[in-house]
């Protein structure tokens, strides 16, 4: 079925696509060939115009952490390298070269940071500090040995620890506000967004025993026994109360969502994880996993159902789509059936 899915891929999807597909996939692409899918990816509207904003010191355009009124929706730094990244824009391509020569070699506090990173520390606040987005990119961009983030690592690591450690959310929180908000106790650790998305592209880390770790970490946030823990987080105090970075909840962290009877996947989590090497020791992921690739029609597509704004709104927060767009049935099927063929080819297991 896997044969069929990249069959599928390699004869309907776009350059992007079929280069991962060669590339990361069936690790089989000559020179000559990736230079011309490189040539059509670098070509692309989007594309070019995130090389087009690139500033004389590397930063991509007039943003950091997202959009805002200077800086569109894929021109700013985090956004523009993810999307890069994504597209299959190779490492050593002059843009990113340059993007992470900025992330190395300007301090935090540079004007191009918007002076968040001052702020957000995250060794001090839980699950935030706006240094992970930074750290984030430098490892989907694979500059993990160019740009020293092993401390980000490692806190990433511990972050998923402590929910070992700890009873619930409860036992590194207080409130404020007067009892109306709760928020994480300075110097503690709990994991995030960020944290996921550091592990699940860098590799220095990776043991048997660390994935063992997270997989009894997830499994602990996905339980649904405490109702007065299910979707319980909290945010930051720095003198105000301030959002995480996408913190997760002390139970009811959702890969499935069932709606009127649909299940809807979260692909980018479920993928990320499955590059940790957490889907062999996970009964509840191997399910998953094994349930989307059996969702593969005998024309090699996958048929299950994802939320759209996942795939298309592409952000600091979302983002899966590699198809120009969504106008014909078949560019869907190609988006989702690329990211079910990688979570096939990340899970670890045999799916004979």
């Amino acid at each position: 079925m896997k044969e069929k899915m990249i069959g599928f891929l390699l004869a309907n999807a776009n350059p992007s696509i079929k280069l991962r597909v060669k590339k990361e996939i069936l690790q089989d692409i000559s020179e000559e060939e990736e230079n011309k899918l490189q040539e059509l990816i670098l070509s692309e509207k989007i594309v070019q115009s995130i090389v087009d904003c690139q500033k004389e010191n590397g930063w991509l355009g007039n943003g950091y952490h997202g959009s805002n009124r200077n800086a569109g929706q894929y021109t700013n730094m985090e956004t523009g390298v993810k999307y890069l990244v994504e597209k299959g824009v190779c490492k050593d391509t002059d843009v990113l070269k340059r993007a992470m020569s900025a992330f190395k070699e300007l301090p935090n506090t540079d004007p191009c940071y918007r002076g968040s990173w001052n702020i957000d520390d995250e060794f001090k606040y839980a699950a935030n500090g706006s240094n992970l987005f930074r750290c984030a990119c430098i490892a989907r961009a694979e500059y993990e040995e160019f740009i020293d983030i092993s401390p980000q690592i490692q806190l990433a690591l511990d972050s998923f620890q402590r929910v070992l450690e700890v009873d619930s959310i409860l036992d590194v929180t207080r409130l404020v506000k007067k009892g109306t908000k709760r928020v994480f106790n300075n110097f503690e650790k709990w994991p995030c967004r960020y944290h996921l998305d550091i592990l699940a592209h860098t590799n220095s880390w990776k043991t048997k025993e660390n994935s063992k770790m997270l997989a009894e970490s997830v499994h602990k946030i996905m339980k649904k026994d405490r109702q007065e823990l299910i979707g319980l987080k909290a945010d930051s105090w720095v003198g105000y109360v301030l959002g995480t970075c996408g913190c997760f909840p002390s139970q009811g962290f959702e890969l499935v969502d069932d709606i009127d009877g649909v299940s809807y996947y979260h692909l980018e989590y479920l993928i990320w994880l499955a590059r940790c090497g957490v889907v062999p020791y996970s009964e509840e992921l191997k399910k998953i996993v094994k349930t989307i690739y059996n969702s593969v029609n005998e024309d090699g597509i996958c048929e299950i159902a994802v939320h759209d704004y996942l795939f298309k709104d592409w952000g600091t927060y979302a983002g899966l789509q590699l198809e120009v767009d969504w106008k014909s049935k078949v560019r869907k099927q190609c988006d989702i059936t690329f990211r079910a063929l990688q979570l096939c080819h990340y899970s670890g297991l045999d799916l004979r």
